[in-house]
């Protein structure tokens, strides 16, 4: 500072690099929380060789390539066409919203929740404005981020945390499909119903026109795509992607590889850093083995809505091998409070953006809507195991 007083110049230099640190900061709260969650446990467990032993690197591969793949797909507006297609075909509001929770759906199962969630949200905000059916906003949000968050559990890249634990535990694809079958059908049918209960037949039209997409470019991503599935379930190993799919991008799409969720990725880093020094921690040991062997369930799913989904999962499963009732409860966790999963707030954080004024109103219907959810679920989880 005493620098700066001498050089009165630096001082806009300085006030716009903390002005910038502290937006990103802000958009980027779990991270920060998780650096410093992971800073705490160094203290109490010093650094040592023990620690690469914590970093599962196949999920980081992973999560980066599909990521990756994604941006560059989202960057010849694929999937903003194919949405606005799916759109077009409804011609009433309880069916644009039924379809946009659709999407939203099937997207999470494909792209991943928050990929799904910052692709298609967009989409939901342009349909209702352009036909004045702002009404329905929060709503529309609401059952976009219920679908995003329940419709990746189906399979092992629809969630982040269901590529950790299927890596983790190394669970087949079919054991892992079958357990998450129950509650992901259980979910179709309550945001089907809660589509066709709380908005109006009301006649809707969309005017904005679809963007065009490049041919030769979406055919290539959608190749690296396939690719980054195919590594998902284990068909060829995961370095062959990282040295591929970057490789391509670099010379095809380099804004892709900048648009990356790099804070994301941190925050994987640092919890698995957190997770594994826990697990070293005696105390810590015998507190959650003793929980989690009595109900490893309600556990995972109380965890969530305190620590969120992601970080409960990795640090979770430090302490149980009773991966089908964790698989559950870190999925069904991630409706319920703001903080239950990662996606919420991004789709908090857009709607914000859209209408500043409204959030008190949004997270009325949010709690509302999420509890509900959850209470269902739990319930229909606690039958299962």
């Amino acid at each position: 500072m005493e620098h700066v007083k001498r050089h009165p110049h630096l001082f806009p230099i300085f006030k716009k690099l903390a002005y910038e640190f502290a937006a990103f900061a802000k958009k980027n709260a779990v991270m920060f929380v998780a650096l410093f969650a992971a800073a705490i446990t160094c203290v109490i467990v010093p650094v040592d060789a023990e620690y690469l032993n914590y970093f599962d690197f196949k999920t980081l591969t992973c999560l980066f390539c599909t990521l990756a793949v994604v941006c560059a797909l989202k960057n010849v507006n694929f999937f903003y066409m194919l949405a606005h297609k799916i759109v077009c075909l409804f011609k009433t509001a309880r069916f644009a919203v039924l379809a946009l929770s659709y999407v939203t759906f099937l997207g999470s199962m494909l792209i991943a929740n928050d990929m799904a969630l910052l692709t298609f949200l967009p989409l939901g905000y342009i349909a209702l404005t352009s036909t004045g059916k702002q009404k329905y906003m929060a709503f529309t949000f609401v059952m976009q981020n219920v679908a995003a968050n329940l419709g990746g559990m189906l399979t092992p890249f629809g969630n982040p945390q269901n590529l950790y634990l299927y890596s983790f535990f190394n669970i087949p694809t079919a054991e892992f499909t079958l357990i998450m079958l129950p509650p992901f059908l259980l979910s179709v049918f309550l945001i089907t119903l809660c589509c066709l209960v709380f908005v109006k037949n009301e006649p809707l039209e969309l005017e904005n026109e679809p963007m065009r997409v490049e041919p030769k470019r979406t055919v290539l991503y959608l190749i690296l795509f396939a690719l980054s599935i195919v590594i998902v379930f284990r068909v060829i190993p995961f370095w062959i992607g990282l040295i591929v799919i970057p490789t391509v991008l670099l010379f095809v799409d380099r804004k892709a590889l900048q648009m990356v969720d790099y804070p994301l990725l941190f925050t994987f880093v640092f919890f698995f850093v957190f997770a594994g020094n826990m697990a070293r921690i005696p105390a810590v040991q015998n507190l959650f083995s003793a929980l989690l062997e009595k109900n490893t369930l309600l556990v995972s799913i109380l965890s969530c809505q305190c620590i969120s989904n992601v970080p409960s999962a990795i640090l979770l499963s430090q302490f149980t091998e009773n991966y089908h009732a964790l698989l559950l409860g870190v999925n069904i966790g991630g409706v319920g409070t703001l903080i239950s999963s990662l996606a919420s707030l991004i789709t908090f954080r857009e709607y914000a953006k859209h209408n500043p004024h409204g959030s008190g109103k949004y997270l009325l219907v949010f709690s509302a809507f999420n509890f509900t959810f959850l209470i269902l679920l739990t319930a229909l989880a606690l039958f299962l195991v």
